[in-house]
């Protein structure tokens, strides 16, 4: 299957913001070492790709609130087959066919932005002043020679921490300032990925699902490690890219994790059993509005308590005796 009409999208997106940020009047020379309109418009191509998949990442949210709320039964289930993990897997597998919840869901929005990554790896690749089919993908001859001569901090954009020699020479780039910048950028790339995992797994806790808790740990510690080898082969602008990108999602999460907080177990002294172990029935909490989020409980009245009636004090003759003292049987 071609893959142009990504590449396509992906160069029109980044052009025209390009375009705009020249029109707004940013300098196209190279200010601090920087071409400041080429690094604003990757900036801004995840912007526009964030936006758009804006309503997916709200489905991913109604998707991790709908396993937390599922987590109880979970647990039941794998108490009642333990050991027997074949039916475990069929039983859960039902489980969340009947309450509509998908536990991929939670990587959909990463694996629709792989396209993206792909296709900005595969545009920026190209940026070799060497190359022949500089129109290619709709660019201009003119926007192709900017592009390959475009530079953060001295390092052009299309280097990258294993370029050779023959491809620094084409570009003109210092190998040592390359391999600086490209690798500063690797590790804050790893750093931020670990910490867009470790925010959400902090607030919504790990999960009991075995599967669901190996893909955690997969996304917190195995995605950023196999960065520190792959990133080696990533061009610069591309590694701008996932870092604004973890930048932008470290910010959406905060700010969707504090006005629609994950549901809370409320648990006891010993943190063991609910708080609410050994009380009598509750109205359940209602739930509604946007993502679900709780409404306060209905409060149950508490019965009036029995009026308390003091007991006569020590000593005290009786309040009416109508009797005398028992004469003692001789």
């Amino acid at each position: 299957m071609s893959l142009d009409w990504i590449y396509y999208a992906i160069s029109w997106i980044l052009l025209t913001w390009h375009s705009a940020w020249d029109a707004i009047g940013v300098p196209a020379a190279a200010v601090l070492g920087t071409n400041w309109s080429w690094i604003l418009a990757i900036v801004f191509l995840v912007v526009t790709v964030r936006v758009i998949l804006f309503p997916v990442f709200v489905k991913q949210i109604k998707s991790q609130r709908a396993m937390q709320a599922l987590q109880p039964k979970v647990k039941e289930l794998q108490e009642k087959h333990k050991g027997d993990r074949e039916t475990l897997q069929k039983e859960m597998m039902e489980l969340y066919r009947k309450e509509k919840a998908n536990p991929l869901m939670g990587c959909l929005p990463m694996f629709l932005q792989i396209p993206v990554f792909l296709g900005l790896f595969h545009v920026l690749r190209r940026l070799d002043p060497a190359k022949d089919a500089k129109t290619l993908y709709g660019w201009t001859a003119e926007q192709f020679d900017s592009a390959s001569s475009a530079t953060i901090f001295t390092a052009p954009i299309a280097g990258k921490f294993g370029s050779t020699a023959d491809e620094l020479a084409r570009l003109g780039a210092n190998g040592t300032t390359v391999k600086v910048i490209a690798g500063i950028l690797v590790l804050v790339m790893m750093g931020t990925t670990y910490l867009t995992s470790r925010q959400m797994i902090l607030k919504t806790g790990w999960a009991e699902d075995p599967q669901q808790r190996m893909v955690q740990r997969l996304m917190l510690y195995g995605i950023p490690l196999s960065l520190l080898v792959s990133g080696s082969i990533f061009p610069i602008g591309v590694i701008i890219y996932w870092v604004t990108n973890n930048l932008f999602t470290l910010g959406q999460q905060q700010w969707v994790l504090r006005k629609f907080p994950p549901l809370v177990t409320n648990k006891g002294a010993t943190g063991n059993k609910p708080a609410t172990a050994g009380r009598g029935p509750v109205q359940p909490a209602k739930t509604g509005g946007f993502l679900n989020r709780n409404k306060p409980a209905a409060q149950v009245p508490a019965k009036p308590a029995a009026p308390k009636v003091a007991g006569p004090k020590p000593g005290a003759k009786p309040a009416n005796p109508k009797k005398g003292p028992a004469k003692r049987q001789g």
